[in-house]
């Protein structure tokens, strides 16, 4: 909510584009940062895919490792599994919810590790605090409490969780309406936290015992890295300026001093600001070197440049302006589309007949997802992280298929990869088959999106039913979870042909 107190706040250069009126700062990148300008991503929004209708106040997502997404329902605390061409099926009800205002069943995260360990985490508001429990979707109603004594209310209870590439769960929790807790660093209100699975403080936190990993904040709503490991964070204003900030440990962001740029040498100043009535910005996603930032009072969608280095490289651009309303959550999925949230039904919207929805969009020139009777398997990775080495592709070759391999996480004796074959011709390909060899040894134990042969180190997969009709610069993704000792390395040989 936002009250109808003024701030006096720091001025802000603001940037007219297209009559819309935000601010980018002139950052500079902090101490140790040297990446250069990552790859972009680019996405259809022109073609969207409706995966799920009906939603009441969809809020938290993540996915599992069979590539469906789990969706969290605000006010009925139920967590619904989406899959696209099927109807969504609820799996869980969070006992212990007590919605109202903004408070009810918020973020959902997997565990990186849910391959052997099985747990989802939540966060919700209960009639006594905010609070993340970790549960298992075979047993949902033994849910563990990981953090509790979060203050709560009917606003300003933050509420995104998320794996960050270093494997601990980092959590936005929102002030609660009492602006001091913000600069209380007792107060775990206010602050972006980070800790490990278990709720334990990690001993590198800013402040040894604490889980407060940066402060100053007022209501944080998404949380994205980038390939380098980069947090940025969306957050809420009061009345003015509504901001995205680049996340620092220790970092202070001025919360209830500042609001917007400060130019204040005490605290952060944001990356990105704008008007309230243009974003209101929620949930956050990352792909190559674009921010995705959904935008509930704003009802669109903004794409921010980054520059590599903790910075923006240009103007924000807005996307589905107007076309589906209250934007509430984005996620990029592991096969790299762009899974965006309606929040027509939060009390704030106009919902219309099918809301609230869940829309899929797919990157440019990407072979659109089949229907329900032609529907892809069901074994994917877990929720997509920042990769941790360089991708590897084949040679090119004229009219043929290149593959690009991208190792999308790595834990100890574990890995996730993925791989984008492309066809470079300008002729339809009908079907397509990729090969390799494992360097180390390294053993795949599950595939999605592809038919998997493998002999020793060699690997072999080709195209399912769904996926094999690839036209001029079209595209498909196929993914893996593996095992590894020693070294991983990725492959060096990959080829593509196509019959």
């Amino acid at each position: 909510m936002r009250s109808s107190r003024l701030l006096v706040t720091g001025a802000a250069l603001a940037v007219v584009l297209g009559g819309a009126g935000f601010a980018v700062a002139d950052t500079t990148s902090a101490p140790g940062d040297g990446a250069g300008v990552l790859a972009a991503g680019d996405f259809d929004f022109s073609r969207p895919e409706t995966v799920a209708t009906n939603l009441q106040a969809p809020w938290g997502m993540a996915f599992l490792p069979d590539g469906s997404a789990l969706v969290a329902e605000r006010d009925t605390a139920r967590v619904v599994q989406i899959r696209p061409g099927q109807s969504p099926q609820q799996v869980a009800t969070i006992s212990g919810v007590s919605p109202g205002g903004e408070a009810g069943l918020l973020g959902l995260a997997v565990s990186p590790t849910y391959a052997s360990d099985r747990y989802v985490y939540a966060y919700f508001t209960s009639s006594s605090d905010n609070r993340i429990v970790r549960f298992r979707l075979d047993a949902p109603q033994t849910q563990t409490p990981i953090l509790t004594g979060l203050a709560r209310a009917n606003f300003h209870d933050g509420g995104r969780i998320a794996f960050g590439p270093d494997g601990m769960l980092y959590a936005g929790v929102g002030d609660a309406g009492q602006t001091a807790n913000s600069q209380n660093p007792s107060s775990r209100n206010g602050k972006i936290l980070r800790m490990r699975p278990d709720g334990s403080a990690p001993p590198d936190n800013p402040t040894a015992g604490s889980l407060v990993y940066s402060l100053g904040h007022r209501n944080v709503q998404g949380l994205a890295w980038d390939a380098q490991g980069r947090l940025y964070a969306s957050e809420f204003g009061q009345n003015t300026w509504d901001e995205v900030n680049y996340i620092v440990p220790g970092g202070n962001y001025g919360w209830p001093t500042v609001e917007g740029q400060g130019n204040d040498p005490r605290f952060r100043n944001p990356i990105v600001t704008w008007t309230t009535a243009e974003a209101s910005p929620s949930g956050a996603t990352i792909d190559g070197n674009m921010l995705f930032v959904a935008a509930l009072r704003g009802t669109r969608l903004w794409q921010v440049p980054l520059n590599g280095s903790g910075g923006v490289s240009g103007s924000p651009i807005a996307r589905l302006t107007g076309q589906y309303g209250r934007l509430r959550t984005v996620e990029r999925a592991p096969d790299g589309a762009l899974w965006v949230a309606t929040s027509n039904r939060d009390g704030r919207g106009s919902p219309a007949a099918t809301d609230d929805r869940i829309l899929r969009f797919l990157p440019v020139g990407a072979t659109p997802t089949p229907t329900a009777t032609t529907r892809p398997p069901t074994s994917s990775p877990t929720p997509s992280l920042p990769p941790t080495v360089p991708p590897t592709s084949t040679p090119p070759s004229s009219g043929a298929c290149t593959a690009t391999y991208r190792q999308v996480n790595q834990w100890q004796g574990g890995f996730q990869g993925e791989v984008t074959v492309r066809n470079n011709g300008t002729s339809t390909l009908n079907g397509w088959t990729v090969r390799w060899t494992f360097a180390n040894g390294q053993t795949i134990s599950q595939l999605w999106n592809g038919t998997l042969t493998a002999s020793g180190s060699s690997v072999t997969v080709r195209n399912v039913g769904w996926n094999g009709t690839l036209g001029a610069n079209g595209s498909a993704t196929f993914g893996f979870q593996g095992s590894w000792t020693g070294t991983n390395t990725p492959p060096s040989d990959l080829a593509c042909t196509s019959p």
